[in-house]
């Protein structure tokens, strides 16, 4: 096989995710009346669509499978956002213009499967081309990296924020960064499972990632919130 066969999906791929960026950028800084709610689903419409047509009219196949538990995973994450959101009361969802899923911003459902796209495909190249092992650490370096970069800059997007919270780098809460890693490391786990298996049983994994998430999320609240900061 030639070496830019071998390297046709990992140059996609970066084609792929440069072009959303660029895009999101425009859709993001367009000066018009245009809510911020709005313009997320825009670009959550954009990459859910997007990614799966690239993967069909390309014919990766790894793409597609990927793409589904994320967005399955991403649809679930709604219940961890919205019990941050009224039962902890340490996340706000501002009035964006979009409606809602209980307290969360109803184009949460789809925005979720971008950062597990991506950091599941890292994985998966990584394992591919160095070993398992090391996967499983860029898995949690990448989540480190995307999702800490997210609770920095969404707040200026008027999308989330955190509130009554005593430790906190930032506009990042401190319980939710080992909550985030564990998050990426067990999405890459599970889709590693059952990257074979059929559409529910993909389903059924990143339901048991959202209980799992939701429960370090509690756990590591106490730790942070209740144990450290007295």
């Amino acid at each position: 096989m030639r070496l830019k066969d071998i390297w046709q999906t990992e140059r996609d791929f970066l084609i792929t995710h440069v072009l959303f960026a660029i895009i999101s950028v425009f859709v993001l800084i367009l000066p018009c009346s245009v809510p911020p709610g709005w313009r997320l689903f825009l670009l959550v419409v954009i990459y859910n669509i997007g990614v799966p047509a690239v993967a069909i009219i390309k014919n990766y196949s790894e793409w597609l499978t990927i793409w589904q538990f994320a967005f399955a995973l991403s649809i679930f994450q709604v219940f961890p956002d919205w019990f941050l959101a009224s039962q902890l009361n340490v996340l706000v969802f501002p009035e964006d213009g979009f409606f809602k899923i209980g307290a969360v911003s109803a184009y949460m459902a789809g925005l979720w499967a971008i950062p597990i796209f991506v950091i599941v495909y890292i994985g998966k190249w990584v394992e591919k081309h160095l070993s398992l092992s090391l996967a499983y650490t860029t898995a949690g370096l990448a989540s480190l990296f995307i999702f800490g970069a997210s609770e920095q800059t969404m707040w200026q997007l008027n999308s989330w924020y955190a509130h009554n919270i005593n430790l906190m780098i930032g506009h990042t809460a401190l319980y939710v960064i080992p909550a985030e890693i564990l998050l990426g490391v067990s999405a890459f786990y599970a889709y590693r499972i059952t990257c074979s298996c059929s559409l529910w049983q993909k389903v059924a994994a990143a339901f048991f990632v959202m209980t799992f998430y939701i429960g370090n999320l509690a756990f590591f609240y106490f730790i942070f919130e209740n144990m450290i900061s007295q």
